[in-house]
């Protein structure tokens, strides 16, 4: 790839993960390699037993905790913290190896928008983006400063979903 570009999937809706992980599986079939980086997500989810079987596609989970951040205590908090900061420094480290065409960045406004990962070491991210690897970002809430770095952002936001009316998520659906 000559030039790749930064891709922000955002919004309350359902489908962040889900739209990156499409476009994961498309630059595969491409012959590209990918790297995808969850941040703050250790639960494991049914995508996870097909792509850690596909050939150049590396997952990366540092998150240990299978508890939402609002249940953590300090310490929990804390060890969330270094592990997020970890990830975030050995998966800039896998963009700046040039192994990567494509990386995408799971949750990271999530781990943004949590305290685990700051302002600073977000903006350091996308400027030091190598010229030749797409990045993709996704989650809630992106920052107008972080859009406007961006190349593309795509808001997803909710018109109807049926847990409205109760229905929790569903394996294969929504995990």
């Amino acid at each position: 790839m000559k030039k790749g570009y930064i891709q922000i999937y955002t919004g309350d809706g359902k489908g962040k993960t889900t739209a990156s992980i499409g476009l994961a599986v498309r630059s595969v079939g491409a012959g590209m390699h990918v790297l995808i980086s969850q941040f703050v997500k250790a639960i494991d989810t049914a995508e996870l037993n097909i792509l850690k079987n596909v050939d150049n596609i590396t997952l990366k989970r540092y998150a240990t905790s299978k508890k939402f951040s609002w249940d953590m205590d300090d310490d929990e908090k804390m060890q969330l913290t270094e592990e997020m900061k970890k990830q975030l420094h050995d998966t800039n480290e896998c963009a700046q190896s040039g192994e990567y065409d494509l990386i995408v960045f799971d949750e990271l406004l999530g781990a943004y928008h949590g305290g685990y990962i700051t302002k600073n070491e977000l903006l350091n991210l996308v400027a030091n983006k190598p010229e030749n690897c797409e990045y993709i970002i996704t989650g809630r809430g992106a920052p107008d400063w972080l859009v406007e770095k961006a190349d593309l952002v795509s808001s997803i936001e909710p018109v109807k979903h049926y847990m409205d009316a109760g229905i929790m998520a569903r394996k294969g659906i929504e995990f």
